[in-house]
């Protein structure tokens, strides 16, 4: 099966970058595209590296031989290549030294922690306990969101399952990706929807299975001027008010409460005495918050916001009928 694209030309990069001398072309196809056809590795060879002179790499080409001029290979001079000295004032330093935090766990991640590392390497000082002052909680767990960050960058079509909020089952959203952005503590993708005919707002979370690429990479442009952060303030939904939650919660129990609480006091006066009882209190949305006290049984108890407290004694009451 061959290599990803995007794997196969760093791969082509590295192995031009590091030859002191042209590589044959047919060595790089032993190495680099050994499952494909003659043909088809003269495609993809050439494709790949016109892609990485037009990324600014250049590609020398040479004879491998000078006695015989008739067999030319391929390299990149490292000189040619390699970037200027960088200084970076502390911030700077800093402001890496954050990426790589908030992008602990997203694509991202292991370049900036290799910057952090170059970083550290050139001399340049990067304080990392510094940065505690500013801990990111950033990250893209959604499983939609490598797919469709790498989409927005290849300008390609995607196919996904969303589920709306009341929707009694997903539909199928063919969407050209115009950028992946975080809003009121959400990842979305913004595109244009191309069965609604209009720019649309997707939040991960919501998708459904596996996002799908369709089509060639290339095959749409982002209209000018685009703003993706606008566009998500306009059309996602406004974020649920956040309420105070403070439940009694049995020890060794609630461990979804426990999670996201802001303060426990353990060891407090509860409903029985079989085990001892927890104070937990958290911030969160009203809605759903009933379902989850009532699925934790005997093991919760809620005692604020009152209104909601209502809804589960009221609930509890239809059952003991």
């Amino acid at each position: 099966m061959p290599a990803p694209k995007s794997e196969r030309l760093l791969n082509l990069l590295i192995m031009l970058l590091v030859q002191r001398r042209p590589i044959p072309k047919e060595r790089i196809r032993e190495l680099l595209y050994p499952d494909s056809r003659p043909d088809a590795f003269e495609k993809m060879f050439e494709r790949d590296k016109d892609e990485l002179r037009s990324l600014g790499v250049p590609v020398d080409v040479a004879t491998v031989d000078p006695l015989f001029e008739d067999e030319v290979g391929y390299r990149i001079p490292p000189e040619a290549f390699a970037l200027p000295d960088i200084e970076l004032t502390p911030e700077e330093a800093a402001v890496v030294g954050l990426a790589s935090r908030v992008w602990q766990h997203a694509t991202m991640a292991q370049a900036t922690s290799d910057a952090v590392r170059k970083l550290t390497a050139s001399g340049i000082a990067v304080d990392l306990d510094a940065l505690d002052i500013a801990q990111p909680l950033l990250t893209a767990e959604e499983p939609a969101f490598e797919t469709c960050w790498l989409a927005v960058c290849e300008r390609q079509e995607v196919r996904f399952d969303y589920q709306r909020p009341g929707a009694d089952a997903p539909s199928t959203r063919r969407v050209q990706p115009w950028g992946v952005v975080r809003s009121s503590g959400r990842w979305y993708v913004v595109g244009f929807d191309r069965d609604r005919g209009a720019e649309r707002v997707f939040r991960l979370s919501r998708v459904q299975g596996d996002v799908r690429t369709v089509g060639q990479p290339g095959a749409y442009d982002v209209p000018p001027d685009t703003d993706v952060r606008d566009i998500a303030r306009r059309l996602a939904p406004p974020p649920m008010p956040q309420h105070a939650v403070v439940l009694l919660v049995r020890q060794g129990a609630g461990q979804t409460f426990r999670r996201s609480a802001e303060r426990v006091d353990v060891g407090v006066a509860g409903p029985d005495e079989r085990t001892g009882w927890d104070r937990v209190e958290l911030v969160r949305p009203e809605m759903g918050l009933a379902d989850d006290v009532l699925a934790h049984g005997a093991d919760v108890v809620l005692i604020e916001p009152v209104t909601v407290r209502q809804r589960v004694i009221d609930r509890l009451g239809l059952v003991t009928r």
